[in-house]
């Protein structure tokens, strides 16, 4: 039986840059950092004070009211963003009202790291210091599927709906899922991506102790790379068949063609080249597609040392001598590296790169690394024809997502 197709209808984005996708795009495009001093609700003393955080976000512009005082961070920007995905799927026509229900044919799974990080720092800190009674809300705002509970219920969708939480491969593993139901026939639309808030002291400080988090700028596949930056934010897309989309008059913006996951089964902290390796290979195959036919490459490249040289290492094993004429570029010093919503920020990016024939840059790279031989788009955004484009996702745990996606062939 043929296979069917995942088209993407609709994306929305919260993130550092600012609220909507072209905020996201024109800042990557032109390479201009959200990257800031870091601010936090109380005192703290950490030493790293960066952080590419959403600033001056009115959660009240964006949400039912009487969703509100029920919706931590994350659900919030999660909210927000799939509010702009679906008004521009035309499946809604905004405000914060609801859209007409899209019923039992249309799936929710949206990728968190932690969930309600803001939720449980805030009142792990209330209990242990003041010793003040616990908002018995703590738990629902904070459990890991409480944005797409809380975006299921906005959206009347009444499919399958639940979260994906695989640290920073969380929002591409969604999306690849989704893809997955959308084209099993299993539902005819999918709303998917990731959001994460976890900016907050504690959560800050954890980050810190594991030795990654830059004090000045990331800088992914440089030299003097010196770790990465926390960043927070969402991203949404609309996935749906090509026969659902046509009929309502929707416009594709891309279709997910391939999809590819593994586990390393390794160290839980430490990437391994094989495992990502077999996820690019995995989700070539599942494109029907050669590594000849990608034009660009969203990198992970969180601006690690370990994490750059192994992914730089399992394109060149797939890609062999050719990968010198694929762009690879990161975007996480533009928008930082925002967990288990990276992929789907990411992928919004990627998506307008093919849309436009535009590769974004890798900015900040002084001195390129030669233990990382690729062409980083490092002098600005290159315009060029992308036939087809990746986006990659290595989480800790051991956790690869590899997505691809073409324009959307006629129907």
């Amino acid at each position: 039986m043929a296979r069917g197709r995942a088209w993407i209808t609709g994306m929305g984005a919260v993130s550092a840059p600012g609220i909507g996708v072209d905020a996201l795009w024109q800042a990557a495009r032109l390479g201009h950092t959200a990257v800031g001093p870091v601010e936090f609700s109380r005192p703290t003393n950490n030493r790293v004070k960066i952080a590419a955080q959403v600033r001056d976000f009115d959660a009240a512009a964006h949400i039912d009211p009487a969703v509100l005082p029920n919706a931590d961070r994350f659900s919030q920007f999660a909210l927000a963003a799939a509010a702009q995905a679906l008004t521009q799927a035309g499946l809604f026509t905004g405000g914060t009202g609801r859209p007409n229900p899209l019923g039992p044919r249309t799936a929710v799974i949206i990728g968190t790291g932690l969930g309600g990080a803001t939720t449980l720092d805030d009142q792990h800190h209330r209990f242990y210091t003041t010793q003040k009674r616990v908002d018995p809300m703590s738990i629902p705002r904070g459990m890991s599927n409480a944005a797409a509970s809380l975006v299921s219920a906005f959206s009347g969708a009444t499919g399958p709906v639940f979260a994906v939480s695989s640290a920073c491969s969380s929002a591409s593993q969604a999306i690849g899922l989704g893809a997955m139901l959308v084209r099993g026939g299993i539902v005819d639309r999918a709303i998917v991506g990731g959001s994460e808030a976890m900016i907050s002291p504690s959560f800050f400080h954890a980050w810190e102790a594991l030795r990654v988090l830059t004090p000045d700028a990331c800088r992914p596949f440089s030299r003097r790379r010196n770790g990465m930056v926390l960043g927070e934010g969402a991203g949404i897309f609309i996935v749906e068949t090509p026969e659902l989309a046509t009929a309502r008059g929707a416009t594709p913006l891309a279709e997910i063609v391939g999809y590819g996951t593994t586990g390393d089964a390794n160290d839980i902290v430490r990437p391994d080249s094989i495992g990502a390796e077999a996820a690019i290979r995995v989700a070539l195959a599942d494109a029907g597609m050669t590594p000849d036919g990608i034009d660009y490459i969203n990198a992970h490249g969180t601006g690690t040392v370990a994490n750059d040289n192994t992914e730089v290492a399992a394109l060149a094993r797939v890609f062999g001598p050719g990968l010198a004429r694929v762009p690879v570029s990161s975007t996480k010093p533009v928008h930082g590296h925002a967990l288990g919503a990276a992929g789907a920020l990411e992928l919004i990016i990627t998506v307008m790169a093919l849309r436009e024939g535009t590769a974004p840059p890798t900015i900040n790279c002084d001195e390129p690394d030669p233990n990382c031989p690729i062409d980083m788009v490092p002098d600005g955004a290159r315009t060029l024809p992308i036939r087809a484009a990746m986006s990659n996702s290595f989480a800790f745990g051991g956790i690869n997502a590899v997505l691809i996606i073409a324009p959307a062939a006629p129907h």
